[in-house]
């Protein structure tokens, strides 16, 4: 049977690079790299990578650098027929060496200066001499892993998220499902740490479509690197996650972005009142609320923005829509079993784009994972974490986090209810609901505002008429500027230690 990997991501490449070969591939720091640059690159590290390891060796390590280097390395070792594990070198060493010892990585690619990772062989791209053009992919199995995520894990250690060749050609399929038209002359912006599945989306996909790749240098302030982008250089197609609005917020009187054709957001509760007000600031575009996490491949569900009637939504927050071709999605109680159109539970996601399961971690995998029938057949689901509530057409509302619940005073609270009333009233400002210990060990509800001090007076009166008092925050605290977490959401742990 005809690799899937080799037909939808090898002959697409192919493809582009042949027809845009003296187009603009990157945009990286300043300076643009043409797709001819970019193959030449990607075959030589392609021979590096065969004169430097051995075939039976599967995972290499991507130090991660902002430049052409770091992206050909990935194309060269899927041609090769090996998975990159992208190590971010802004993370505590010692989080980086449990990583490199968990995946056994005994090679690793750097495009920067050498590194003391024990026991790895290190390649260094920029030191290798021009070669023959080499395109032609290793003939690799499917099953074969394309890449591993490592992720933050409940027992300190990052656990290992592998994905499947296999998995990322039937996301790419899908994705096309969704009929939009991304081609050559399009400029698409990459501004996500190679970290996070969400880049694997904003390089790849323009990347087969021949189009042009804008990264994010890591030394400027993102959000103002972005608008810049957006506006000077006419960014058509855009994947965001839905943070950087609230720090996009008060320039949107000033921002102007006519040519934007697609803008997807992810990775993040979408709230309609800033969408309405965004969308005037791009309006033109098809605007999309996608949903999935890191183990069923970048993302799973869609759901279209109606510019011009109502929107789906729950408290605020936009829907995530409705499966993706070859995804199951179903809600379960807390016994696994599936539940009917309008009721609530635990939003669980099978199908072509599941991940095999936690790297070298059963302990995780039994947690995670589970079996159920579904039309008839035994069928492998995995637990979100997301409380998600189906609609009889087929239409997910996402209600928060499970762990985003809390008991306070025996009572069930759903943290994105206290956000949504908070917003209702002050609608301007960006602001997150916690639960938090109190010296006693008891729960209570916190509150943090990303604005200067004010008077909460007028909220909280506000709050006491649409909410019980048990619901009501009892303590709360201004930050000028949410910290966020290297996918550029909300640092919640951080801002659960202020209290």
């Amino acid at each position: 049977m005809p690799s899937l990997f080799n037909k939808v991501i090898f002959q697409s490449l192919n493809n582009s690079f042949i027809k845009s070969k003296e187009k603009d591939a990157f945009y990286i720091n300043g300076k643009f790299y043409t797709y001819s640059n970019f193959i030449q690159v990607i075959s030589k590290i392609r021979f590096a990578v065969q004169t430097h390891t051995r075939h039976e060796e599967k995972i290499v390590g991507l130090i991660l650098n902002d430049d052409i280097e770091t992206y050909a390395s990935i194309i060269a070792l899927w041609f090769e027929g090996k998975a990159y594990v992208p190590i971010n070198l802004d993370n505590p060493v010692y989080r980086n060496e449990k990583i490199i010892q968990h995946a056994n990585i005994c090679t690793i690619i750097n495009s920067g200066e050498k590194t003391s990772f024990s026991n790895c062989n290190e390649i260094f791209p920029k030191n290798v001499s021009d070669v023959n053009i080499d395109l032609l992919p290793l003939s690799v199995s499917d099953n074969e892993i394309a890449y591993i995520f490592f992720t933050s894990g409940t027992t300190g250690e990052p656990k290992g998220v592998p994905i499947k060749r296999y998995n990322v050609a039937s996301f790419i399929n899908s994705f096309e499902k969704l009929k939009l038209d991304i081609n050559e002359e399009d400029k698409v912006l990459q501004m996500f740490d190679l970290t996070f599945d969400l880049s694997v989306m904003s390089f790849l996909m323009p990347m087969l479509k021949g189009a042009c790749i804008y990264t994010i240098p890591r030394n400027v302030i993102k959000f103002n690197y972005i608008i810049e982008m957006i506006e000077e250089h006419n960014i058509t197609v855009a994947l965001m996650v839905p943070s950087i609005l609230h720090y996009l917020r008060k320039y949107f009187d000033e921002i102007s972005a006519p040519n934007m054709k697609y803008n997807l957001f992810c990775g993040e509760a979408l709230h309609l009142d800033i969408i309405a007000e965004w969308s005037k600031c791009i309006p033109n575009a098809e605007i999309f609320n996608v949903y999935g996490p890191t183990e069923n491949t970048i993302f799973c569900t869609s759901y279209h923005y109606n510019r011009n009637s109502s929107n789906k939504e729950y408290n605020g927050i936009l829907s995530i829509g409705k499966p993706m071709w070859g995804v199951i999605t179903i809600i379960v109680d807390d016994q696994n079993s599936i539940l009917p159109h309008g009721e609530r539970g635990e939003l669980c996601l099978a199908g072509e784009f599941l991940t095999p399961g936690y790297w070298k971690n059963e302990e995780r995998n039994k947690e995670a994972f589970f079996f159920c029938e579904y039309n008839g057949e035994k069928t492998r689901f995995y637990k979100t974490g997301d409380l998600c509530v189906q609609d009889i057409e087929g239409d997910i509302m996402y209600l928060g986090r499970i762990d985003f619940q809390t008991k306070i005073q025996g009572y069930r609270v759903e943290l994105s209810e206290i956000e949504f009333h908070a917003k209702r009233f002050i609608n301007t400002i960006n602001l997150v609901a916690l639960a938090i210990t109190n010296n006693i060990g008891n729960n209570e509800i916190a509150m943090v505002f990303e604005s200067n001090q004010f008077d909460t007076t007028e909220l909280f009166k506000y709050m006491a008429i649409k909410l019980p008092a048990y619901m009501i925050p009892t303590k709360w605290i201004f930050e000028i500027q949410f910290p966020l977490n290297t996918n550029g959401k909300i640092d919640r742990k951080i801002l659960v230690a202020r209290f």
